[in-house]
């Protein structure tokens, strides 16, 4: 007779070797918000922001329907059953935050629009404690105290007097809006139908999401006409389609999962590491001496957020 235990050992087990695998995907996401970051600042002044928001949202839609079509139409009634919390959760996510980061990318830097990024998890783990009552422990605490000194410190080239220098302007207040959209988004998806996969869910969302967009997108165009073709706004744009929208998404909703809002919110730190890294790899800049400690403080608060053991 088989014993009951071995089955538990291998669930256990099985579970256990799944989290590398989403702490892997949660850099991937980032990874590639860091880049959506750099693109839409490039790209600033040439197509608006909501334009931006939704020409990626519908490309992306375009690009990912015929790999999904099939199975929204054979999940419709689990999506109607559910329509309500998808509507909410892509309203958060592709619409709202799209349009707030796109908008704070508008009218203020990459940096003061990275270093307010930095509280999204604060965000997340407020959310998750006011929400659903999780717990956060002194462990995780110190994690996030530590990635955030080290983004800070990165941010402020290893002279934290800059940082007093820094003054919260409109696209600041954007960026904040875009943090308390996505952190809620991130709580909530908890609420995602356990019935549909990852891929019918995100097709869902983008269905709602861009249809929410449209009228936002057909007002400002009204204003400001139609964005002017060039090689470098579509590159940009089929950037933003793909990679940030259709990889990132899947690779942070399966994380978020596995892991939870609190200990994937930490991993938002990375991106400036990303950015710096594509910085010198893209455009020739130089590794600055202040660079390597705010990396490894970050890095640090990481491994005390995720990888090392213990619950105290």
């Amino acid at each position: 007779m088989k014993d009951p235990g071995i089955g538990q050992n291998t669930v256990s087990q099985k579970e256990n070797d799944s989290v590398p695998m989403a702490y892997l995907l949660l850099v991937l996401s980032v990874l590639f918000w860091s880049g959506n970051f750099v693109v839409a600042r490039g790209i600033h002044e040439v197509i608006p922001p909501v334009t931006l928001a939704f020409l990626r949202w519908a490309l992306a839609l375009v690009i990912f329907l015929p790999f999904t079509f099939r199975k929204l139409v054979r999940n419709r009634n689990l999506i109607i059953k559910h329509w309500g919390w998808i509507a909410v959760l892509s309203l958060l996510s592709v619409s709202s935050f799209s349009i707030f980061i796109y908008m704070a990318l508008h009218k203020t830097t990459v940096v003061n629009t990275a270093l307010v990024n930095s509280f999204y998890p604060v965000l997340i783990v407020i959310g998750s404690w006011i929400g659903f009552s999780d717990r956060i422990t002194l462990r995780q605490g110190v994690g996030v105290i530590a990635s955030l000194s080290g983004l800070m410190w990165i941010l402020s080239k290893g002279q934290l007097s800059v940082l007093l220098e820094l003054r919260f302007a409109e696209g600041d207040l954007w960026t904040l809006a875009a943090g308390a959209s996505w952190a809620l988004y991130s709580v909530l998806l908890r609420k995602k139908p356990p019935e549909l996969d990852h891929f019918t869910f995100l097709a869902a969302m983008m269905v709602f999401g861009t249809f929410c967009l449209l009228p936002v997108f057909l007002w400002e165009i009204s204003n400001t006409g139609l964005p002017r073709y060039l090689p470098k706004a579509f590159g940009g744009v089929l950037y933003v389609a793909v990679f940030p929208s259709i990889l990132s998404f899947l690779c942070w909703n399966k994380g978020v999962e596995r892991v939870g809002a609190n200990r994937a919110g930490i991993f938002v730190h990375l991106i400036p590491v990303f950015s710096i890294l594509m910085a010198i790899m893209l455009l020739g800049e130089r590794l600055q001496y202040f660079h390597l400690p705010g990396m490894a403080l970050i890095f640090s608060g990481i491994f005390l957020t995720t990888f090392a053991g213990g619950n105290s």
